[in-house]
C-alpha cells in the first residue's frame, strides 16, 4: 500500500508510543495489556481523529475549502478536533451538534468540548436528538455555497474512506512498532462508533497480512447494524488504499454489550475507573489508557472529567442516580472530595490530575 499518493497534512504527533499496562495487567492476572497511545496524537488535547484529519482537511485544502463542516454529538471529540485543524490552516469552521443524551446542565451544554470548539473560531448549530444529520449538514453547506463559499463537509467521526486511511496508516505503524519491539500482538480492540477507525485499522492489517484480529466495542450501536456500517466502510477503504482482494466479512467483528443507557451518559464502567484509582488499584493515566480501549473518549474517563469539570461530572451522576432511582450512579466519595476541596479540573488547574500550567501529571496528594 503506497499511501504517500494521497494528500496527507502533517499535524499529528506520530507515530504515538506503544506502552505496556504493567499496573493493570498485574492487578488483572494478566494478559499483557498494551495501549497504543493516540491521547497523544495533539491538536487540542489529541485523540484519534487527528490521523483522519490529516487525510481529510487535506483533501479539503486541495479541493479548495474555505469553510468546513462537520457534525457530531454535544461533547464531540471529533468536532473539537476539526475546528483545531480549521483554526491552524486559516479556514472557517462550523458545527452542527446533536443532543443525543438530554442532559440539559449548563456545564455540559457549555463547556467542555463545546468552550473548546467556540475557542477554536467555529460556529455552532444545535440539534435535537434523532435529527437527521447528515441531511441537515447537506443543507446546511448548500446555503453557504448560495453565499458563495467553497464548503467541505465532513462526515460524523471523520468516517469515510478518506479518512478511515488514518487508520490504514496506524495499522501499518503498530505492527511496524511491535516488530521492533519483538511483540507479538494477539488481538488488537478499541472503540467503535462512527466505523472509520475499525474499518481502517481492519483494512490496514488485513492488507499486509499481519494475522492480527480487530475487536470493536460498540459505543451506540446493536452488534448487527455496527459490523455491517464497518463493513460498508472497510471494503471501500481497501478498494481506496489498494488491498481489496485481502478483507473479508469474517475480518469485521464488534461486541455490543458495554453502550449502557446510551451515547455519552457515564456506565457503571466510568464510575468503576474512579473507584479503581480510589483504591489504588493503578494510577490514573494507567486507568485511562486501559479505559480507552472499551470507551470512545480518546481521553480516557478521568481526564475528560477534568476536562469537562468534576463539579459537572458530579452533577451528571447525581442527576442520573435519581432519574434511575440507582444508588449505583452516587458519586464516589473521591469525586465529591475533590469538588469540595475545590479541584475541579483542569479549569481549576488541579483534578484528578495536576494541571499547573496547563500540563497534566499525575497527583501525589489524592484525597483517597
Amino acid at each position: 500500500m503506497n499511501l504517500a499518493r494521497f494528500p496527507r497534512l502533517r499535524f499529528g504527533h506520530l507515530p504515538t508510543p506503544l506502552e505496556l499496562l504493567k499496573n493493570l495487567t498485574r492487578e488483572l492476572g494478566g494478559p499483557e495489556i498494551w495501549i497504543k497511545r493516540d491521547d497523544c496524537t495533539g491538536m487540542s488535547t489529541g485523540g484519534n481523529k487527528t490521523r483522519k484529519l490529516e487525510f481529510l482537511m487535506a483533501q479539503a485544502q486541495a479541493e479548495g475549502a474555505d469553510i468546513v463542516l462537520t457534525q457530531g454529538a454535544t461533547q464531540s471529540n471529533h468536532a473539537r478536533q476539526t475546528a483545531a485543524f480549521a483554526a491552524r490552516m486559516g479556514v472557517d469552521c462550523h458545527i452542527l451538534l446533536e443532543d443525543r443524551t438530554g442532559i440539559q446542565d449548563s456545564n455540559y451544554q457549555h463547556n467542555g468540548n463545546v468552550f473548546l470548539d467556540l475557542l477554536h473560531g467555529a460556529s455552532l448549530e444545535h440539534h435535537p436528538g434523532g435529527t437527521d444529520m447528515e441531511a441537515v449538514m447537506a443543507a446546511s453547506a448548500e446555503g453557504f455555497r448560495a453565499q458563495g463559499r467553497h464548503p467541505y463537509t465532513i462526515p460524523g467521526g471523520g468516517s469515510n474512506p478518506t479518512g478511515a486511511l488514518g487508520y490504514v496508516n496506524a495499522a501499518l505503524e503498530l505492527v511496524t512498532q511491535a516488530n521492533d519491539q519483538n511483540l507479538r500482538i494477539d488481538e488488537v480492540i478499541h472503540a467503535t462508533g462512527s466505523t472509520g477507525t475499525q474499518a481502517g485499522l481492519v483494512a490496514g492489517l488485513a492488507g499486509i497480512s499481519s494475522g492480527v484480529p480487530v475487536l470493536g466495542i460498540s459505543v451506540r450501536a446493536d452488534r448487527k447494524n455496527q459490523e455491517e456500517n464497518v463493513f460498508r466502510l472497510m471494503v471501500a477503504t481497501a478498494e481506496l488504499a489498494g488491498c481489496s482482494t485481502a478483507v473479508n466479512r469474517e475480518h469485521v467483528v464488534a461486541n455490543a454489550d458495554y453502550v449502557g443507557e446510551g451515547y455519552g451518559l457515564p456506565t457503571q464502567g466510568t464510575i468503576e475507573a474512579i473507584r479503581m484509582l480510589a483504591d489504588g488499584v493503578a494510577s490514573a493515566s494507567d486507568i485511562d489508557t486501559a479505559m480507552r480501549l472499551g470507551y470512545r473518549h480518546p481521553m480516557g474517563p478521568l481526564e475528560l472529567s477534568d476536562l469537562v469539570g468534576l463539579d459537572v461530572r458530579r452533577d451528571i451522576l447525581n442527576s442520573l442516580a435519581e432519574a434511575f432511582d440507582d444508588d449505583s450512579y452516587q458519586p464516589h466519595k473521591l469525586l465529591n472530595s475533590l469538588v469540595e476541596e475545590g479541584s475541579l479540573g483542569k479549569k481549576s488547574g488541579r483534578g484528578i490530575y495536576d494541571w499547573t500550567n496547563g500540563n497534566k501529571s499525575e497527583r501525589e496528594d489524592l484525597p483517597l
